[in-house]
């Protein structure tokens, strides 16, 4: 039955995903006990005002999962390098703030899968951590991943708190 449903679902990637067909009469071996891992040195983790999914309430949940958000302004970081991706979110981040707009789409593309010397999605990897360091930090209410018609897994909903 699994091998029907999963035979309906388009992949994320665009590479070709072989699914195994599976029996139902056959009983999942329990995987052997792995040694218990020593913890490791405690690090103190920086207190981030970002926290996707916390501070929204159900009425904009269903607005980004029916798709019916309209976002006031729309950045595509394609084609953009580290630093001006930086520059670019900072600048829109200022002025959809100083507008009073509440919802910014941000483009980045689906990180690509493949051997070096490709290397793609390092901007959508380091989105979350630049958002959670910027000056705007305590203005963003909630980072979401956009609904299918904004882009789906290569955009962001960047929520930000009213004035």
């Amino acid at each position: 039955m699994w091998a029907r449903v999963a035979s309906t679902i388009r992949p994320l990637s665009r590479e070709r995903v072989d699914i195994e067909e599976t029996s139902s009469d056959r009983i999942a071996e329990p995987a052997p006990k792995a040694a218990t891992p020593v913890p490791a040195k405690p690090t103190a983790k920086p207190a981030s005002p970002v926290r996707p999914g916390t501070t929204l309430d159900g009425t904009w949940d269903r607005k980004i999962s029916s798709g019916n958000l309209t976002p006031d302004r729309v950045l595509d970081l394609h084609g953009h390098s580290l630093d001006s991706a930086w520059r670019a979110i900072d600048d829109v981040l200022e002025r959809a703030i100083d507008s009073g707009d509440r919802v910014v789409l941000l483009i980045t593309g689906h990180q690509r899968r493949g051997e070096p010397p490709v290397e793609r999605g390092k901007i959508r990897a380091a989105v979350h951590d630049w958002l959670a360091a910027s000056r705007h930090a305590r203005r963003i209410a909630s980072v979401r991943g956009a609904h299918v018609r904004h882009g789906g897994g290569g955009s962001l909903y960047i929520i930000l708190r009213r004035g």
